[in-house]
């Protein structure tokens, strides 16, 4: 009786070790939705509205299951410029094209010495994967000089047509740290319209060829046309895309989940950009035409993804041994009519949308979750940026973080486990879209600053909006207090620290 009393006492305390050591370094998943609101995720809209139109419940679930961050933004609110600060850990004023959106045949921004969120993996000792839209500058041959890189034509009526697309030659995934990819290096909205893993195409059929997607390819889709035409897989269809990097996230959890090592994947979602247009069903549940609008079924679309990898995980054994963080590459889109008439907001009770400089523009969900570490059912008000992942999931990993790299990261581990005087950034800076503007915010009050469009060195810089965000959360126009006598003092002073932070290029974040 004793011996088996032992054993049992033995047994336990084995398993102690293992959870503790795997706890020690968990599996990690980052899931970057595309043009998601806060509105659009059910656990959110009810803080503000019990009159929910469309249920998320997997995202809902892994809300509940860990903390949220109620005062999270993008970095930008735009595509490209908000990826380059997450997978860098730095402002996008520290980018060669600070205010760029990048074609599927720019070249990279990232050298050789660039820390992403890949490499910083890889020296911690996972395995990692990047899959779905990259849009941070990919390059290819030149059909007509294969020793030669492809260089974009530019310009309205422009076609590159002359581009080797049967693999990334370089600055891709695979360039940047990660050791499996598949890749759509422009989304589903841009040429080139073809998939890629491991660098190599992935024709999307056995009868695929390259040929030119235009405006007839797409009308033939019911589908209009959304970037520029330009040459793509002969049976692209949008509609397949979501389902088909949802499955090859399950079956890289699968692969990896017993492997010798912890696996990192950075998961980037087609969905909820345009073209609209979700499939009728992905793994049992019917999507399309299930909802109001085209829009809110591709939210419905991104909430089945990740209902999938959340199954699998649990199907694997290994999701108490998983961070999951969950957020977007910026603001909710403008509503087309069918989402309006219905009633969904996907900026919430925010102001402005994508590619505005008000809050709806960069406010997203962010939501982390790591079962047994980070106590369920958790809100945080603290600020928060995209950018943060980095410092955050190096902490998680036990990796430093080298000197000069990552440095506007904020490691936001002490605040998940709700350390005592734990805090993040002080004030935060922040992009807008196209406009060519920028915020920053301390203590709730928002300073918005234009750059002049036609200023290329970015030093002519005007204060143009001042709203206090405590008191007026939907930046109401009426309340602008930038003319108001009263808060000369506050805009001089918020503008002044903008400045001086960007331009002596001084760190924001904090390990």
């Amino acid at each position: 009786m004793k011996k088996l009393l032992f054993l049992a006492n033995f047994l336990v305390c084995l398993y102690a070790v293992s959870l503790a050591q795997s706890k020690d370094k968990p599996n990690i998943i980052v899931v970057l939705a595309d043009d998601l609101g806060v509105g659009d995720v059910s656990h959110y809209r009810r803080l503000h509205n019990p009159d929910i139109k469309l249920e998320t419940p997997n995202m809902d679930k892994l809300a509940s299951g860990g903390m949220i961050f109620t005062n999270a933004h993008a970095p930008a609110a735009l595509c490209a410029t908000s990826r380059y600060a997450i997978m860098t850990g730095n402002h996008n004023y520290r980018s060669p094209l600070p205010w760029g959106v990048w074609s599927g045949y720019a070249p990279s921004v990232f050298t050789p010495e660039t820390l992403t969120l890949g490499r910083l993996m890889k020296q911690a000792d996972y395995h990692t994967a990047f899959i779905g839209k990259w849009h941070l500058g990919t390059s290819f041959r030149d059909k007509k000089n294969p020793d030669k890189i492809y260089q974009l034509l530019k310009g309205k009526g422009k076609k590159n047509l002359h581009v080797d697309l049967s693999e990334i030659a370089d600055g891709g995934p695979s360039q940047n740290g990660f050791d499996y990819n598949f890749t759509l290096p422009s989304g589903i909205q841009n040429e080139p319209y073809l998939a890629y893993e491991n660098d190599q195409w992935f024709p999307l059929h056995q009868e695929s060829l390259i040929s030119l997607i235009d405006t007839g390819h797409m009308e033939r889709l019911g589908l209009a046309m959304e970037k520029k035409e330009g040459l793509g897989d002969s049976h692209w269809n949008p509609t397949n895309i979501g389902p088909l990097i949802a499955h090859k996230a399950v079956d890289y959890i699968a692969s990896k989940a017993k492997g010798d090592k912890p696996f990192f994947m950075y998961y980037c979602s087609q969905a909820v950009h345009t073209p609209h247009s979700a499939p009728k069903e992905l793994n049992g549940v019917k999507i399309a035409g299930t909802t109001p609008s085209n829009h809110m079924d591709m939210i419905k679309e991104l909430d089945v993804q990740m209902g999938m990898m959340i199954d699998e995980l649990k199907k694997q054994g290994i999701y108490e041994n998983t961070v999951f963080i969950f957020t977007s590459d910026n603001g909710g889109l403008h509503v087309d009519g069918d989402t309006w008439n219905a009633r969904h907001e996907p900026s919430d009770i925010y102001r402005g949308c994508k590619n505005d400089y008000y809050e709806g523009g960069s406010r997203v969900p962010f939501i982390v979750s790591w079962p047994g570490v980070i106590k369920a059912n958790t809100q945080s008000k603290q600020p928060v940026i995209g950018l943060d992942i980095m410092a955050t999931i190096a902490s998680i990993a036990k990796q430093e973080i080298k000197e000069g790299a990552a440095i506007d990261s904020y490691n936001l581990l002490p605040v998940l486990k709700q350390e005592k005087n734990a805090k993040t950034h002080p004030y935060v800076m922040l992009q807008g879209g196209s406009q060519k503007a920028c915020m920053i915010i301390e203590d709730g009050w928002k300073l918005i600053i234009q750059f002049d469009k036609k200023d290329r060195s970015d030093k002519t810089r005007t204060p143009v909006a001042l709203f206090d965000l405590n008191k007026n959360i939907w930046e109401h126009e009426e309340f602008n207090l930038i003319d108001h006598p009263k808060y000369q003092r506050k805009v001089n002073y918020l503008l002044a620290k903008y400045n001086d932070t960007r331009d002596s290029r001084i760190p924001t974040g904090k390990r």
